[in-house]
């Protein structure tokens, strides 16, 4: 007997090939574009022949996107005519990243270009004279930094209920335009006010409430359990590129064209990414023009959940079970630790350095993207090695998320309070905070990717439930670093910051730890709430058929 090696979509490939091996295929005129899909065998049916596709070429309906699309897959269509060689899931996937590194690139630039926005920074370094700067002091940085959030809790939970009932990625698109346009309009806003530039950062929070929902939506749509760890580090390492390409290059253009232009640079930036979303992802294996049927196939037998395309037949969110789900409650609490923490930390580098450190506004932004450089390259080594070690079964799923997140929490609150105790010594503060921050890439295989384990079906609702809340801790972060750091070249005041942020991580992972779980919960079910209300029904009428007593007289 011959035995087929290789991983499952290799072998659907390569028996698909056998059969087919032997049988001629003529070279299909123009006008055999019209054969019908029941004509043509499943496994040799081009990604672009889809029968929707066929009647749009047929009546002249093809819009640019489909025609972008069926032109892209011929191109990348094997020689041996099994499929296109280029794997569409990891496609999928490099655009999360792109989405997630754009969407952090808007965020985060305002941590630094807002160093150059102030009337006297402490940095000597002073970029063009017609730029304008304003005299806010650290009260008013901290509200506007934290402004950001008070539209980006708001759109969490409606994004990830949209995402999940109707298209991920269109409701995304749209909403990166209007965060495109929020950014551009950015410099405007801070001439007519402090006040005005937070309204800009609170639509920029709108329009990217919808990222971390549509990102998992699409996940859970996309990744093979086997895969799951390391495309979703993919998706989520795009994080930290845009943070790194944020903090390094908005020093350098706010010294040398200005900081507005680190805006400007930035919308140009997110109209292109917009472009390439629209144009190279889609919702599911099933509906994108470039998925070949061996890829469908494996990737949809591996999740084990068959895509409904009927709108009738949607799931019906079981909200109850979700908010009364322990697992689901440790998800939430070990998040809004996640959002203290990080969030401190990635709003407040910058200031730290300037103030305590004394770093000038182009070593600062350079010296501020190490920490998430190192946060990055972590999280490519330590998504491979939790999905090695779980293609071994050396530990369940459940146990390895709850490791990568003791090791970003744990970790990272051991370097913050190293960092508080330490003296002013430029090298030595740099080195803890590389070590701190980048311990945190565990996240992205622990509780980040944990929502698509406990129920692949509502993986984007939680996502957005548990954002929601945790982006609560991410408004307070810089309110109360504001209150407690008057005089930011106070070391024994970022102290109490640091101490607070570590104290915050271990009570956060512990109840991770102790409560989480990797299993996938019942309510997943597609069936869960008709068997639920079939019970009760039952329950009912087995209370109304029992004997009643008699009366007696």
């Amino acid at each position: 007997m011959q035995h087929v090696t290789g991983s499952p979509e290799t072998r659907t490939e390569k028996h698909m090939d056998e059969q087919s091996s032997n049988k001629a295929v003529p070279e299909a005129s123009a006008d055999e574009v019209q054969l019908k899909m029941d004509q043509t065998p499943a496994d040799q049916q081009h990604p672009a022949s889809h029968s929707g596709l066929q009647s749009e070429i047929r009546q002249g309906r093809l819009s640019w996107i489909d025609l972008t699309a069926r032109r892209l897959s011929e191109r990348l269509e094997r020689a041996d005519g099994r499929g296109t060689w280029l794997k569409i899931r990891y496609l999928v996937v490099f655009c999360c990243f792109l989405a997630n590194a754009v969407g952090y690139l808007m965020r985060v630039n305002l941590s630094v270009a807002i160093v150059a926005m102030t009337v006297e920074n402490s940095t000597g370094v002073e970029g063009p004279e017609n730029v304008p700067h304003y005299d806010w002091d650290e009260t008013v940085r901290g509200t506007i930094l934290s402004s950001f959030f008070w539209g980006y809790i708001v759109t969490q939970v409606p994004s990830g209920y949209i995402a999940s009932r109707f298209s991920a990625t269109k409701l995304l698109f749209f909403m990166m335009l209007a965060g495109t346009a929020a950014t551009l309009l950015f410099p405007t806003a801070a001439e007519w006010g402090w006040e005005w530039a937070c309204v800009a950062r609170v639509i920029l929070g709108l329009a990217q409430g919808s990222l971390l929902p549509c990102t998992h939506a699409l996940l859970a749509k996309w990744s093979p359990p086997s895969e799951r760890g390391r495309m979703s580090v993919y998706a989520y390492t795009g994080q930290p590129f845009g943070t790194v390409v944020a903090m390094s290059c908005s020093g350098l253009i706010a010294a040398s064209a200005g900081w507005p232009w680190v805006f400007y640079a930035t919308g140009a930036i997110g109209l292109f990414a917009s472009a390439l979303w629209i144009l190279l992802a889609a919702d599911s294996p099933a509906t994108h023009k470039l998925t070949s049927q061996d890829e469908r196939s494996y990737i949809e037998s591996s999740i084990g959940i068959k895509p409904i395309t009927d709108s009738s037949q949607r799931l019906r969110t079981p909200w109850k079970a979700i908010l009364t789900s322990v697992p689901m409650w440790a998800l939430i609490v070990v998040h809004c630790a996640q959002n203290w923490g990080f969030w401190t930390l990635l709003t407040e580098i910058p200031s730290y350095m300037d103030g305590v450190l004394g770093f000038n506004l182009k070593a600062n932004g350079l010296l501020s993207a190490l920490p998430y450089l190192g946060l990055w390259a972590f999280g490519l080594i330590i998504s491979w090695v939790s999905d090695t070690l779980l293609k071994k079964n050396c530990y369940s799923i459940g146990t390895s998320r709850k490791i990568g997140n003791s090791i970003a929490h744990y970790g990272g609150a051991v370097g913050l309070v190293a960092l508080g105790f330490m003296s002013a010594s430029q090298a030595g503060a740099v080195g803890v905070l590389i070590v701190a921050v980048s311990l945190n890439a565990g996240t992205m295989v622990g509780y980040q990717v944990n929502h698509i384990d406990l129920s692949p079906n509502f993986a984007s609702t939680m996502m957005g439930i548990t954002n929601c809340l945790g982006n609560f801790m991410s408004i307070l972060g810089p309110l109360v670093v504001g209150f407690i750091v008057t005089d930011k070249h106070d070391a024994e005041q970022w102290r109490i910051v640091w101490l607070i942020s570590a104290a915050i991580y271990v009570v956060g992972n512990s109840v991770f730890v102790i409560f989480g779980s990797g299993e996938t919960q019942p309510w997943n079910s597609a069936d869960y709430l008709q068997a639920k209300a079939a019970s009760v029904q039952d329950s009912s009428s087995d209370r109304s058929s029992s004997p009643q007593p008699t009366e007696k007289l």
